[in-house]
């Protein structure tokens, strides 16, 4: 397997992706952050001094999935065409799931972990008063798909 954004001479190049055909392409992206049960209750119940944890984390992740070409140097400017993050409360965190999907000629796997990570964030940033252990792990893509257009 080789690099594909390194040019001949060894130095980091964005690649070409003239040549590819446009396709529908989906990815989906997870990670969690481990809170404890009191500030799980304070979000669960919408009492975190900063607002509504949740309802930022997810604009925060959108916006991000949006700004990724601007984050990651190599990264295409894309047309984004859906952008979803959604959150599950457990026992002892939340679990962030993004998805991105475009029509075009490379894939959303980028926007989809940016999303996740930095809505991870957002949660971190809007607890970290009430709670000193938090931690964020796991983020990963789920999966990425691709399908032919026409």
């Amino acid at each position: 397997m080789s690099l594909t954004h390194i040019n001949e001479q060894g130095e980091a190049s964005m690649v070409d992706i003239s040549g590819k055909a446009v396709s529908r392409r989906e990815a989906v992206a997870a990670g969690r952050i481990q809170l404890e049960p009191a500030t799980l209750a304070l979000i669960r119940d919408n009492q975190i001094q900063k607002g509504d944890v949740l309802a930022v984390a997810r604009i925060a992740g959108i916006q991000a999935a949006k700004q990724t070409q601007h984050l990651i140097p190599l990264c295409h400017q894309l047309a984004l065409t859906k952008v979803a993050v959604d959150f599950v409360l457990t026992d002892d965190g939340v679990t962030v799931t993004a998805m991105a999907r475009t029509t075009g000629q490379t894939g959303v796997e980028m926007e989809a972990l940016t999303a996740v990570s930095v809505a991870l964030l957002t949660i971190y940033d809007m607890c970290k008063a009430v709670d000193k252990a938090m931690r964020i792990d796991g983020v990963h893509l789920v999966s990425k798909t691709k399908e032919a257009v026409g």
